[in-house]
């Protein structure tokens, strides 16, 4: 691939900062002049393209890398486009897609997940992936940033509920209530355990909605948004010594739908509204969590 010298121009008398570089080459990308397989200049041509040091261009490179639009990489020689992944663009079941796009997350220096559920069930089981990667040493994130909005206990809630009893005294509810605070309390004390044993600065939060969240939504480091509907259904549970007849969503079967920031202008307003909406809620209506 010829380099061209337009960046130079765009430094003039300024440094540009590694983002800035990861920037311009992910709109090369987009915009097809870097294609799947083609290789990247080497790191001192790109150093002398944007008027940096080398050291400037490997963070560049390191960023797209966690991004996954990198391939070859440390091998020697300069890495390559990735080849897009055609399965990210097909939904799949919670259970299925979630796990890996955390694995991708947790590759980060520095992780935010942002996450508005009803229980933190399937974050909890998915998050076991990345977790187990820590501790055999294949993912090392200095630090995890994770903020959970889940439905207020003080509320009547829109599902699950009993499909006879009213919401006073609705066995649905206090199993689900039940549900949200084990799950949290096993996610919250999965996550900590990284802070002895690996040093990882973590810090899990929980946030009251006062409302039922008809989606659920995963925001993985402002880079994608993940959004799955809450799909109703008339089903039974054991609960205690009776049978819950309820109406429902499997949270675990719902569709994931994905949006990058890197696949364009379209996914990217995704990703961004998706996370003004929760720091929206994070910052205003929803109110503080202990996890009874």
């Amino acid at each position: 691939m010829v380099v061209t010298q337009e960046n130079v121009a765009v430094n003039g008398s300024r440094r540009l900062s590694p983002q800035e570089i990861a920037d311009i080459l992910r709109d090369r990308i987009r915009a097809g002049d870097l294609r799947a397989g083609d290789r990247l200049p080497t790191q001192a041509e790109l150093a002398e393209e944007f008027g940096v040091e080398r050291g400037t261009v490997r963070q560049a490179l390191r960023a797209l890398q966690d991004d996954g639009l990198l391939s070859n990489v440390s091998k020697g020689s300069p890495p390559r486009i990735a080849e897009v992944t055609h399965p990210r663009d097909e939904p799949q079941p919670t259970m299925v897609a979630l796990a890996p796009r955390l694995v991708e997350a947790f590759a980060a220096q520095h992780v935010r997940i942002d996450v508005v559920c009803h229980t933190a069930e399937t974050l909890m089981l998915a998050i076991g992936d990345p977790v187990r990667r820590i501790h055999e040493g294949s993912l090392r994130p200095e630090s995890l940033d994770v903020r959970i909005l889940v439905p207020s206990r003080e509320i009547t809630l829109a599902f699950p509920v009993s499909v006879d009893s009213d919401a006073d005294d609705d066995p649905v509810h206090q199993r689900w209530l039940d549900m949200r605070n084990a799950q949290g309390h096993v996610l919250r004390h999965n996550l900590r355990s990284l802070r002895s044993s690996h040093g990882i600065d973590v810090k899990v939060t929980f946030r009251a909605l006062p409302f039922t969240p008809p989606v659920k939504l995963y925001l993985l480091n402002g880079q994608e948004a993940l959004i799955g509907y809450y799909v109703l259904t008339r089903r039974e549970e054991p609960y205690e010594s009776q049978t819950l007849e309820m109406y429902d969503a499997l949270g675990s079967e719902s569709l994931l739908f994905s949006f990058l920031t890197r696949s364009g202008q379209r996914d990217a307003a995704f990703v961004e509204e998706s996370q003004k909406w929760f720091d929206g809620l994070w910052e205003t209506i929803t109110t503080d969590l202990t996890l009874s």
